[in-house]
């Protein structure tokens, strides 16, 4: 038997949507592994999840899909790691592999894939499976809790900052600085980009500036300067005409969220004319995974994090709820 939370039912936080619970140690089937859990770490569609946003494919599921552990045991023809290799388990659980989404190597469109936490029981628990062909090596000599992130916030934030198309030199606007809004920063301006951060929380903004904005402002402020491109991480639709209304001419805003509050009308000539686009960003592939993991060997990311323990997970989705997390929460289960 293991520890693990549940979403039993979904709410706001102050109702108490999670449950610690019992439950057998899980199975791999063939193809998949057993991991035991080292860290997890704490994502905003978590707390979807619990609060009823985004809607529960089945009852009682174990959130959770940022996670750092090592290969406990394998399945039949899962050979592809040893018992023990430290590995990581992402949102995309499994895609089928023959939509013609999966053909053209956009498998994070596959009407059949499946999301790790969502789908299936997640990391907030000792232990999990996951199919192999949808893990990822991890290195041993860094911290679990610096990597767990990466593995989410880092590898959406790394699609949205493609999705969102910033010119070499440009400038790059960010709204919502969470998780990974500073994981994002950091690869763009290692990548030369000029960046602007609006967001509410002061702390947040602090951490902006340490980490090389070029200035931070409250969520609504006015951009300092027209911007070639942007991204909102913040779930909040009210801030899409804002980003938009800030972009430079033939600007692009992706956002980020799997989930957001309705979008106010726009306004086709304050908003969208002089081809400035609109991007959505749908989870995300194995390849934006593997890029990330690489870019983040080659240019170490900064990752600010809380940590909780296994025990706290609902006071760790609280506390995100409450924009009383700077950075990433992360979980800390086994070590």
């Amino acid at each position: 038997m293991m520890t693990a939370w549940v979403v039993r039912q979904p709410g706001p936080m102050t109702t108490g949507p999670l449950e610690r619970v019992r439950l057998p140690v899980p199975e791999p089937a063939r193809g998949e592994v057993l991991i035991r859990v080292e860290v997890c770490a704490v994502c905003r569609t978590d707390l979807h999840l619990a609060e009823g946003d985004l809607t529960p494919r089945r009852p009682g599921t174990v959130p959770g899909h940022e996670v750092v552990g090592r290969v406990a045991a394998r399945g039949a023809d899962a050979g592809r790691f040893q018992d023990g290799e430290r590995v990581g388990v992402a949102w995309l659980r499994a895609a089928c592999g023959r939509c013609r989404y999966c053909a053209r190597g956009a498998e994070n469109l596959c009407p059949y894939s499946q999301y790790t936490g969502w789908d299936t029981d997640g990391g907030y628990a000792e232990y999990l499976t996951a199919p192999q062909d949808f893990v990822y090596p991890l290195p041993d000599d860094q911290p679990a809790a610096a990597l767990a992130p990466l593995l989410c916030a880092g590898i959406i934030g790394y699609r949205a900052l493609v999705r969102a198309d910033v010119p070499p030199g440009g400038c790059l606007g960010v709204y919502g600085f969470g998780a990974s809004a500073h994981l994002t920063t950091q690869v763009a301006l290692a990548q030369g980009i000029t960046v602007h951060v609006m967001t509410r929380a002061p702390e947040a903004r602090r951490l902006a500036l340490e980490l090389g904005a070029a200035s931070a402002q409250p969520v609504y402020a006015a951009a300092p300067e027209p911007l070639d491109a942007a991204i909102l991480f913040a779930p909040v639709g009210d801030l899409v005409p804002v980003a938009l209304a800030a972009l430079d001419r033939g600007g692009t805003l992706a956002v980020a969220g799997i989930h957001v509050t309705d979008i106010p009308p726009l306004v086709y000539q304050d908003h969208l004319f002089q081809e400035r686009t609109l991007r959505s960003v749908t989870a995300n592939t194995r390849a934006d995974g593997r890029a990330l993991l690489e870019f983040a060997t080659r240019h170490p990311l900064r990752v600010a994090t809380v940590p909780y323990e296994l025990d706290e997970a609902d006071t760790a989705l609280a506390d995100l709820a409450a924009d009383r997390v700077t950075g990433a929460a992360v979980l800390h289960v086994d070590g």
